[in-house]
């Protein structure tokens, strides 16, 4: 049997949250995805609230992972310890809410999914994502395993891809927001890319208006963040998974731009 995962790019504002909500089931049913994982650390622009959240899994989403805003929205703290289906990084550091690591039911099989985040431009003060990976995989009883690296760095990610190869079925990284074209099977079977992406408006900069950057960059006074407006994009990959061997065999981008 094949098993097609599909891995949508960080959920961005409003406008992602409604592009989701609108086209997410019509991409299942055209990629014949049987379990998709979205990234949903940005609903809030900067954060999920548990209200955000619901309406991801609502759309379709089967889990939701989360990554280095995970703590902007302080009342998903609850949540994330009562929800399977969220998952906040694995290595972070101390006593937080919540898990890294979930097992689902997909079609027969138990389907691990692990949020593990980088080290490199982004928050060293986070246990090895790599030690972390190995406790996870060493102690859960599954079949198929998933994993969304949310980290800044393409090398830190790619390291991850040969580290985990032959051990997991795909490994995708979050964070950037920016797609990329790097989609490959490993020599030991495991599916990678460096990033899915985002769902959010496309004209504009990760998400955000551009002249929130631009006033950045030009040295002007901070401010908040805004969403920019107009039309949306989902960013996504589909990951095919033969079930008898263990190995990705397809790994294809399956965006939707409006």
């Amino acid at each position: 049997m094949i098993l097609n995962v599909l891995a949508v790019g960080d959920v961005v504002g409003e406008g992602g949250q409604e592009i989701l909500s609108r086209r997410l089931r019509g991409l299942q049913e055209d990629t014949q995805a049987h379990f998709t994982v979205v990234n949903g650390e940005n609903a809030s622009g900067l954060g999920i609230t548990p209200a955000q959240a619901r309406r991801i899994l609502e759309a379709g989403a089967d889990v939701i992972t989360l990554g280095n805003h995970t703590w902007n929205r302080l009342q998903i703290g609850d949540f994330l310890d009562k929800e399977p289906a969220i998952l906040r990084p694995a290595n972070y550091a101390g006593r937080v809410p919540g898990r890294g690591m979930g097992i689902y039911e997909c079609q027969g099989f138990r389907v691990a999914v692990l949020n593990l985040m980088g080290r490199v431009e982004l928050n060293p003060n986070l246990d090895s994502p790599f030690k972390a990976a190995d406790g996870l995989l060493n102690a859960g009883r599954f079949d198929l395993a998933f994993v969304d690296f949310h980290a800044e760095a393409t090398s830190e990610k790619g390291a991850m891809g040969w580290y985990l190869d032959g051990r997991v079925q795909a490994v995708w990284g979050t964070h950037t927001h920016v797609p990329t074209a790097d989609g490959q099977i490993l020599p030991k079977g495991t599916g990678f890319i460096s990033d899915l992406g985002m769902t959010g408006p496309s004209r504009s900069v990760l998400g955000l208006k551009p002249e929130n950057s631009l006033n950045l960059f030009l040295g002007g006074l901070p401010h908040r963040y805004e969403e920019a407006e107009g039309n949306a994009k989902l960013n996504a990959c589909l990951f095919a998974v033969d079930t008898e061997t263990k190995r990705c065999v397809d790994v294809r981008r399956v965006d939707v731009v409006e």
